[in-house]
């Protein structure tokens, strides 16, 4: 019985804590989706804080030159209206204290002209900005939920992989042992044709079964390196990289017979009501469109010419801007009418997961109970394979049972143990499964 037992690995299907939870944590920090996914949640939560930042007021340095000459102008005929008084003013008082002056011609362009100042702008009252930080906070939500629904998939598919890895190792040491049972049965044979006891034709189908457990075998190898390769590069590690395997299977196996059945929640209706709270915000906003937006400005500078910097230069501006929508063609409700049509479908996407998520959990839920029966009678055929087989090798070294009842007898229990190696990872597998679908493993 010392060959039924072959694995001496430990694992933790539903909760119990094992080097397989180090790997799956290692995965979470490692894995390139996973850390893709996180960026996404730095870059929504960067999103919220530029959408509270729109609160706050924006300040700003603006400066503008300008000089030109030409171009249209206008006439102050100045002398034309004052020469005359001049003229006048100069006879009564006998003198010449006024001059004549000339008329003037001056240039729209301003020559040398500077304006330099500090704007401040804040918006009092916008309900879009409202809005878009509730938006972006529910992104926030959103993306976290997406990653835990990630987390979750790639926790099913690590353990997969190592349960394959495992069942890999396990198979080969099943051909080991059944290749060690059949060679030591070849040189018994070959004792006996040497004494003229036995046939020649015994060791021909003794090297015969040798060659085919061979090949099985190297097949069994190669599915190891394949399964560790995956297994590896899952956890974004290289891919020869040693896995460790001290876990034990038949106590897993109990675990996972005595767990109850329950069910946590999905993720997928998280991230599908997530959506329509979406939705529903953004219907919110197209319908408050109406609503008036209202923003205050200061400006504080310096405006002059020939770079002249007084107090007449220094000046302040403040005021109020009011933007009150009327008329936009009616995009605006069109707009809203998308937006309700986007809503109910949302809905009926939740309605439909649902559905199809429960039926996913009963049927991993059959799978997993199916697996346990074909488990429990692998076991009793193990069990019946190896006294058969014992009870053989003893009737042939008493002469009492030929040696193609032997071969017979060996092949019917490494078979049975493959069945045995199958049928407890296919227990652990759908475990792993049913611990997706009823969303029980904690993150």
């Amino acid at each position: 019985m010392k060959y039924l037992l072959l694995l001496f690995f430990s694992l933790p299907v539903l909760g119990q804590k094992s080097v397989l939870d180090t790997y799956i944590a290692t995965a979470f920090q490692q894995n390139i989706t996973v850390q893709q996914k996180s960026i996404q949640v730095e870059k929504a939560m960067i999103a919220l804080k530029t959408a509270q930042s729109l609160y706050q007021p924006n300040l700003s340095f603006q400066g503008a030159y300008q000089s030109g000459e030409g171009g249209r102008s206008i006439a102050f005929p100045v002398g034309d209206l004052l020469n005359p008084v001049y003229s006048t003013l100069n006879a009564l008082t006998r003198t010449t204290q006024f001059p004549q002056i000339s008329n003037v011609e001056t240039n729209f362009f301003p020559r040398n002209f500077y304006d330099m100042k500090v704007q401040s702008t804040m918006p009092i009252y916008n309900k879009d900005l409202s809005y878009n930080k509730q938006l972006q906070s529910q992104q926030i939500e959103l993306q976290q939920v997406d990653l835990s629904l990630y987390k979750r998939e790639l926790v099913k598919q690590i353990k997969t992989a190592y349960f394959q890895y495992l069942l890999s190792l396990g198979l080969q040491k099943v051909y080991q042992n059944s290749l060690h049972v059949a060679q030591e049965g070849k040189k018994m044979n070959q004792k006996l044709v040497d004494n003229g006891k036995a046939l020649p034709a015994y060791i021909l189908r003794a090297d015969s079964e040798i060659a085919q457990i061979q090949a099985q075998q190297a097949d069994a190898a190669k599915q190891s390196d394949a399964a560790r390769m995956y297994f590896n590069f899952l956890l974004n590690a290289p891919l020869t990289q040693d896995i460790q395997i001290d876990f034990e299977v038949d106590k897993a196996i109990q675990e996972v017979i005595r767990t109850n059945v329950r069910e946590g929640n999905r993720e997928e209706l998280n991230l599908l009501a997530k959506s329509i709270s979406m939705q529903e915000t953004v219907l919110k906003m197209n319908e408050s469109f109406y609503l008036p937006k209202l923003n205050g400005f200061v400006n504080l500078g310096s405006q002059s010419s020939n770079w002249a910097l007084n107090s007449k230069s220094a000046y302040y501006v403040l005021g109020l801007q009011l933007d009150i929508p009327i008329y936009a063609g009616n995009r605006n409700n069109l707009k809203i009418k998308q937006t309700q049509l986007d809503l109910a479908t949302a809905k009926n996407t939740l309605d439909l997961t649902a559905k199809q998520l429960n039926l996913a959990t009963e049927t991993a839920q059959k799978g997993l109970k199916s697996s346990l029966v074909g488990f429990q009678a692998s076991t009793k055929s193990l069990e019946a394979a190896g006294a058969y087989q014992r009870l053989i090798e003893k009737g042939f070294h008493e002469g009492v049972n030929s040696y193609l009842e032997t071969v017979d007898a060996r092949n019917q229990w490494m078979n049975a143990q493959i069945n045995y190696q199958l049928n407890q990872f296919k227990v652990l597998i759908a475990a792993a499964a049913y611990e997706r679908e009823a969303a029980l493993y904690p993150l």
